[in-house]
């Protein structure tokens, strides 16, 4: 399976000519080539992770592409035929199949609402959690999208986070709001986490590839 990391949150995997979309937001170039989508996965309604604009292009070149979210995403993007996910479904599409984890986005500040969220599993090998620190219990993880920055994080947060999934290979996501010094400084941490466990780092920017 080849991820291709896009900007900020978005990703694209591909296995044996599906291809699968998660996250694809507003701080994400505009999706123009997308030939053979079978999936797009939304983790939660910011707009930062999906836009209807992003959705449609993809849709208008894969009508029968089928989307998955949680009910927040439901109903944030009504004009869309999303399929509702929560914590517990599995869902065969394509080459992938999707386990889904977790309920709630992290906590920004006690004055904003706590909206859903998912994280999703991808072919027992790939986890993003989206906009939470949700661990999948009982999974080994074998390569795990870690933010590097959020408004509703630190990073002792992450680095804890990845300290307590142990995976196998790390890479940063959710990097937009960070500076390049910031991006820097993020990497070298999550450098240090993953390698606590014996795994690896990977400093993916947007475009770069990883086969997992």
């Amino acid at each position: 399976m080849r991820l291709t990391k896009l900007e900020h949150a978005a990703l694209v995997l591909e296995q044996n000519g599906d291809r699968l979309y998660i996250d694809p937001g507003s701080f994400t170039t505009a999706i123009t080539e997308s030939a053979g989508t079978v999936a797009i996965v939304i983790t939660h309604e910011h707009p930062d992770h999906w836009t209807p604009e992003q959705l449609k292009r993809i849709v208008d070149a894969n009508p029968d592409v089928r989307i998955f979210g949680p009910a927040g995403v439901v109903a944030a993007a009504s004009d869309f035929a999303v399929e509702l996910v929560a914590a517990g479904d599995t869902v065969e599409v394509g080459a992938f199949t999707l386990r889904f984890f977790g309920e709630k986005h992290a906590v920004i500040h006690s004055s904003i609402p706590v909206i859903d969220n998912v994280g999703v599993l991808v072919n027992d090998t790939l986890y993003y959690a989206g906009d939470s620190f949700t661990i999948p219990e009982g999974v080994a993880v074998d390569t795990l999208a870690a933010p590097a920055g959020a408004p509703w994080m630190k990073v002792s947060d992450v680095m804890d986070y990845v300290l307590a999934v142990a995976p196998k290979h790390v890479f940063p996501t959710h990097e937009m709001v960070l500076s390049r010094a910031g991006k820097d400084m993020s990497n070298a941490r999550l450098t240090w986490s993953v390698e606590q466990g014996g795994g690896e780092f990977h400093a993916l920017e947007p475009g770069d590839t990883l086969d997992i």
